[in-house]
């Protein structure tokens, strides 16, 4: 029988991940990571693309901030497919390797909201957690859902949204599948389908500034949530509010500089950005254009 690693209770992964993990050398460094929302056990999940994100950056700390396993999903049918447990396991590793890692449970993880206060494998469960960034300012950390109205009033309504939401992602995944055959990029069209629908717009933004508010009751300087996969940054009278998308449509994560700078990184614009680099060096390095620059 092959080792496995204890990950969390009722979570065992191999010892090795499927997909090996490069070298952490030459990876981009930041203070502080934040990534929510990447919904493992679902096949919405962008998993390929977290790994790459992954194995691509390092940090100081990284918080998981909610919906990180999708247990709603997981209690109708089991999917977990290798890859999601590489992404455990590169998480792991981090902690192994030093980086401090707190976890904050959202709605769909919530079963792990019993262990709050209690470290596995090197990663601290938290309810919610305040961080206080390079140059000084104090940011509340949480998933979010405690501000959802849908969630706290109707939760039969959220487990309806959540079945259409899955519907919408699986259209999702055929339209990239399409999408990468033909040779076109990521696109997300239910990020596209959110920003086109009048009443959507409207519940993202009456979300922000409650959630604004409560930062400013609590007299922080800031928030950082997930919860709504809208990656964000907005001022409500000089209250932050940083919302670090997700892992299923936009693929986004918050990421603090060394100097206390905040910014959010879009995956598949980065992996554009990369890969046309590299077409235009290997074009530069080609002995033909080489020729007709001489």
């Amino acid at each position: 029988m092959p080792s496995v690693i204890h990950a969390f209770p009722g979570f065992d992964l191999p010892a090795e991940p499927q997909v090996p993990e490069p070298s952490p050398e030459g990876r981009r460094r930041f203070r502080t990571i934040w990534i929510s929302d990447v919904h493992l056990g679902t096949r919405g999940c962008n998993a390929e693309m977290l790994i790459d994100f992954l194995d691509s950056t390092d940090s100081e700390t990284m918080y998981l901030v909610g919906d990180i396993i999708d247990g709603w999903r997981l209690k109708k049918k089991v999917y977990w497919p290798s890859t999601h447990n590489d992404i455990v396991w590169r998480i792991l590793k981090r902690a192994r390797r030093g980086t401090r890692i707190v976890y904050i449970p959202g709605n769909h993880d919530e079963m792990f909201r019993q262990f709050a206060g209690m470290n596995f494998g090197g990663v601290e469960i938290r309810r919610a957690a305040f961080h206080q960034t390079a140059d000084g300012r104090k940011l509340m950390v949480l998933h979010g859902d405690e501000f959802d109205a849908v969630m706290l009033a109707h939760r039969w309504l959220a487990f309806v949204g959540d079945a259409l939401y899955t519907m919408l992602m699986g259209l999702n995944r055929w339209t990239n599948s399409v999408r990468r055959k033909l040779g076109l990029p990521y696109w997300s069209l239910s990020k596209m389908a959110k920003h086109k629908v009048k009443n959507a717009v409207e519940f993202i933004s009456h979300y922000e500034e409650i959630v604004a508010r409560a930062a400013a009751a609590r007299g922080v300087d800031g928030v950082v949530c997930g919860h709504i996969h809208t990656a964000e940054f907005r001022d409500f009278d000089g209250i932050e509010y940083w919302n670090d998308g997700d892992w299923v449509e936009g693929c986004n994560a918050l990421v603090e500089h060394f100097d206390g700078t905040m910014e959010i990184l879009n995956w598949p614009e980065e992996i554009a950005r990369r890969n046309a680099e590299a077409e235009a060096a290997a074009q530069v390095g080609d002995p033909a254009n080489m020729a007709a620059a001489a």
